[in-house]
């Protein structure tokens, strides 16, 4: 990897965690149950790859600049497992499952719905 392709991964990483450091210390959202900000997150990364995998970017750049350094850093999966870990640990079994399950499906259908999007768009 080049000096420069090192620099645009930089720059993207850099904008993904100022991004997703504002939204866990400050958004707070409540739809009858709570939500982690770690998943509204994932969440809202699963969206932004949908939109990005139906934009089909062929420049190296872009992908760079994108797919690995912004959703790289402004992603959670970690902070996810760590979650699950927590959740293992303390024995909560059936709260595992559904986090788990929770994250899983909305990401997928947030992802599905950026591409969705796109798609009618284009």
């Amino acid at each position: 990897m080049d000096i420069e392709s090192i620099s645009i991964v930089l720059c993207g990483s850099t904008f993904g965690l100022i991004l997703r450091i504002f939204i866990q210390n400050n958004l707070k959202i409540n739809i009858g149950f709570n939500i982690q900000n770690t998943s509204i997150v994932n969440f809202i990364s699963s969206f932004i790859l949908g939109i990005l995998v139906a934009l089909d970017f062929i420049n190296n750049k872009i992908l760079l600049l994108f797919y690995l350094g912004f959703l790289g850093c402004f992603s959670t999966f970690s902070s996810f497992v760590y979650q699950l870990f927590v959740l293992f640990q303390k024995r909560k079994f059936m709260l595992l499952f559904f986090h788990y399950t929770e994250v899983i499906i909305l990401s997928f259908l947030c992802f599905y719905l950026g591409y969705y999007l796109m798609q009618i768009i284009k």
